[in-house]
């Protein structure tokens, strides 16, 4: 057998070879016209079929039909996490599967940072613009029932986050923030939701710990002797917007969170309490006063009688 035909079959094997990779390599590549830097958000939901259409219509990939093909033999139809993707660079479609697949986004996580007292309707303009797929009323939806149990802290969340899962994460870190409390709130003889409550309004009627405390006692006595508590934070809440020198008609307003017209504490949390606020509810300081106010020196001044409450305006507020 000559030279040539003794090495046909080689070069036959080669050039299969060569004809296999070269097919492969074609239908892995990523588009000539791949966009680098391109977002591309899958939907909740969304079927095999159409990821792989937007992945194609995007230009992330060149063959959707094969892209389907290759999720079905590997099993893997039902399993791509929805959310936002980057793509910084070209990749293949091997390597774009497996992110779909793991939920690798490209995208840093999102830091987002409550401060304590925020309400769930200031949460919700935060939520709004860290995350443009989530309407405000989405947040809303799902934290307006747990208002004073998101705890106020600073958070990292998946690109892919829902109002759902922000909402677990916050009413997670209240649970573990408080865990230690536990046995000093059963001890105080209030119930945990009063303790929230009467916390909320700690938050936002005194600044330091040393105030917070005292409030908190005279709050607590107050509600003792059956006096209305008259929080004027309260009126914040009400009319959505700070109002910490409510007007005589706003004293008035009809709402069971107005805490001049009914004793007791108000129905719920007015925002959400930070640990300062909760340690002081559950440990106020004792003391026979009963009024508080702040002055214009940006001092608390206390009194045991209305008339001593009444002579501090005088003093403190003129």
């Amino acid at each position: 057998m000559d030279a040539p035909r003794r090495y046909f079959p080689l070069l036959l094997a080669c050039a299969s070879i060569l004809i296999l990779f070269g097919g492969w390599h074609y239908l892995f590549a990523p588009p000539a016209t791949f966009p680098a830097g391109g977002v591309v958000i899958i939907t909740n939901g969304a079927s095999a079929p159409e990821i792989a259409q937007e992945l194609a219509d995007m230009n992330i990939i060149a063959h959707p039909n094969f892209f389907r093909f290759l999720l079905r033999i590997s099993g893997t139809s039902g399993q791509i996490h929805s959310g936002t993707y980057r793509f910084q660079s070209p990749e293949s479609m091997l390597a774009i599967a497996y992110r779909l697949v793991t939920g690798s986004y490209g995208i840093p996580p999102v830091r987002l940072t409550f401060i304590e007292g925020s309400t769930v309707r200031e949460m919700a303009l935060q939520v709004g613009v860290a995350f443009p797929h989530m309407t405000k009323a989405d947040f809303l939806r799902a934290a307006s029932p747990y208002e004073g149990y998101l705890f106020p802290d600073t958070y990292l969340f998946s690109p892919s986050a829902d109002a759902a899962s922000i909402v677990t994460a916050m009413r997670d870190n209240f649970t573990a923030k408080l865990a230690s409390s536990t046995p000093a709130i059963a001890a105080s003889g209030h119930s945990l939701s009063d303790i929230v409550i009467m916390a909320s309004l700690i938050e936002k009627e005194a600044r330091t710990t040393v105030s917070r405390r005292t409030v908190a006692g005279i709050l607590w006595n107050r509600l003792e002797l059956g006096m209305p508590l008259q929080v004027d934070a309260v009126f914040g809440y009400i009319f959505n917007r700070e109002t910490y020198s409510p007007s005589f008609k706003d004293l008035t307003v009809e709402s069971p969170y107005n805490t001049y017209t009914h004793t007791g504490l108000p129905p719920g949390p007015i925002n959400n309490p930070g640990l300062d606020a909760f340690d002081a509810t559950i440990n106020p300081t004792k003391t026979n006063y009963l009024y508080y106010l702040t002055g214009k020196d940006n001092l608390m001044h206390y009194a045991t009688t209305y008339a001593g409450h009444l002579a501090n305006q005088r003093k403190y507020l003129k």
